[in-house]
């Protein structure tokens, strides 16, 4: 493993050098934070904006099932271009993306333009993931990995608790449909500066060329370890767990226009608020242990939150019981980062942007179909579909802790 390429280890603070910071760091997460901020102000109120819109329930599971399936097709591109032409040139060309989708939604106010648009903007963070934990890759030793995830998946969150207070507070003053495309003017806005600051600190890596190409998805499957392909086959079947019933959670808690839930738009935003808040805390504290020994006993514990999610809130009918279920929500976050950093591990060092993205490619085109069937459980059965859901959960949480990954790794 080459050394970082940023300033050497004794010109940093200590609290800096534990957390893994380096200048291409600070500009991922600043880009993190930005783009991220304007995408959630309005992301978690798009299934109420489409009702508006008059698309239906159907509209909002073909929502979900898009940005399962388009961000799988967009992972292993977004891995191929990172690896091909480096991360700051890739994460420009992302951006540029989501911008075209705010900006969409912003000058069209119908439901099949943003369902057109959702393709753009929903599918930036699978987009640009593998690039993003090829970077850390890079960035990174080995034994900060999972700190680095760990930062990035809680600066992540800052924007996913606030943004949808701030969208909360938007469709009060403003209305359902002139609150959502002001939050999606302000997304256009705070995209734009995102890409001004990753250019100027994130360091450039030169592109590959002649046999250093980066390989293609069947030569990439081929180098996929057999502790890794368990790891996807366990990951699939809880993600059908999350799936199922993602979209309709907010539907739960706060209802229809004609069938109003226990709760409003701004308490739905308290309670995003109250899951990060429950991530962000637990983030750096499991990322010094994982770093030091085993990642999979965290992987599997991250996966019985995931399973027990939905049988909470299938028992929860009030703010307060509602308060619970998305601190449950918030502790599936415990093993997130160890999952992520577990892949890098068992990936080749030449190619973990790519295998990354494959990964993410299969897990997502197949996770797809259980978005598409949680509109068909739900219109069935709210009930049904969130035991369905657990029980998916289940199955792949038992299948993740028969997971071996000693002498798994790929070579360093």
């Amino acid at each position: 493993m080459n050394p970082p390429p940023n300033a050497a280890p004794n010109s940093r603070p200590a609290w800096a050098d534990f957390l893994g910071l380096r200048r291409s760091m600070v500009g991922l997460l600043g880009m993190v934070v930005l783009v991220g901020m304007g995408e959630h102000m309005a992301e978690q109120f798009l299934p109420l904006y489409l009702l508006s819109l008059g698309g239906g329930f159907l509209s909002v599971g073909v929502l979900n099932g898009m940005d399962n399936l388009l961000g799988a097709l967009y992972a292993f591109p977004g891995g191929y271009l990172a690896d091909r032409f480096g991360t700051k040139r890739a994460l420009l060309i992302f951006n540029l993306i989501a911008m075209a989708g705010f900006l969409v939604v912003v000058l069209v106010p119908t439901w099949p333009a943003v369902l057109a648009a959702s393709a753009l903007f929903l599918s930036w963070t699978a987009i640009s993931l593998p690039a993003t934990m090829g970077l850390v890759a890079r960035v990174l030793p080995r034994n900060k990995r999972t700190m680095g995830v760990s930062l990035h998946s809680l600066v992540r969150r800052i924007p996913m608790a606030l943004g949808p207070l701030i969208g909360g507070a938007l469709i009060a003053r403003l209305g359902l449909e002139g609150g959502v495309r002001t939050a999606f003017a302000g997304a256009l806005a705070l995209a734009v500066i995102a890409a001004i600051l990753q250019q100027l600190l994130i360091d450039s890596d030169p592109p590959r060329t002649g046999a250093a190409r980066p390989a293609g998805a069947l030569t990439l499957w081929r180098r996929m370890t057999p502790a890794l392909r368990r790891l996807l086959t366990a990951d699939i079947l809880v993600r059908f767990c999350e799936q199922i019933p993602y979209a309709f959670v907010v539907v739960w808690a706060v209802g229809t226009p004609g069938a109003p839930g226990p709760i409003t738009a701004v308490q739905f935003g308290v309670l995003r608020t109250i899951e990060m808040a429950t991530a962000m805390l637990i983030y750096i504290p499991v990322a010094r242990v994982a770093d030091r020994g085993e990642k999979q006993p965290f992987v599997v514990t991250t996966f019985l939150f995931f399973t027990a999610f939905p049988l909470v809130l299938l028992v929860a009918h009030s703010f307060a019981w509602l308060a619970v279920a998305f601190v449950v929500r918030g502790l599936k976050e415990f093993g997130e980062p160890a999952r992520k950093a577990l892949i890098m591990d068992l990936a080749p060092e030449d190619c973990k942007a790519g295998m990354f993205g494959l990964y993410y490619l299969i897990r997502d085109v197949i996770v797809s179909l259980a978005a598409f069937g949680g509109a068909l459980l739900w219109q069935a059965s709210p009930r049904l579909n969130l035991l369905t859901a657990a029980g998916f959960g289940l199955v792949g949480t038992l299948w993740c802790a028969g997971l071996r990954t000693r002498g798994h790794t790929g070579p360093a």
